[in-house]
């Protein structure tokens, strides 16, 4: 039987794609391709991995009423809130941190809620 391999892409509607996009790269650092709502990057490293989950219908997790949240990894999780906040962006206070990294959450712009997490390796 054929599985996949990963996730390929994320892909979401926007209200505004442009600003969306520019708020994505210049606040997260996503690598887009020049004049583009679009681009590529590789973020796992050896022994590293990406989740993939389904919520019930009702979850209070994802902090919106989008149909779905993104879970980026970072390498330093307090430089990447602190940097959000300054950028004025929602951030919120609580950070949990689990044996397998800490987790902290903000919305973009058009109020769709991002997870961050840094695995228990970064940055140690």
């Amino acid at each position: 039987m054929e599985r996949v391999l990963g996730i390929g892409g994320i892909f979401f509607k926007a209200r505004d794609p442009q600003a969306l996009a520019a708020w994505y790269r210049d606040h997260l650092g996503v690598p887009l391709d020049a004049g583009q709502t679009y681009g590529t990057f590789n973020s796992a490293a050896a022994g590293e991995s990406t989740v993939w989950s389904t919520f019930p219908s009702d979850t209070k997790y994802f902090g919106s009423t989008a149909p779905f949240m993104v879970n980026y990894r970072v390498r330093d999780l307090d430089a990447m809130l602190a940097q959000l906040r300054a950028a004025g962006a929602v951030v919120e206070e609580r950070v949990e941190d689990h044996g397998y990294g800490r987790f902290g959450w903000a919305m973009d712009p058009e109020g769709n809620r991002i997870e961050l997490w840094q695995p228990a390796s970064a940055g140690s």
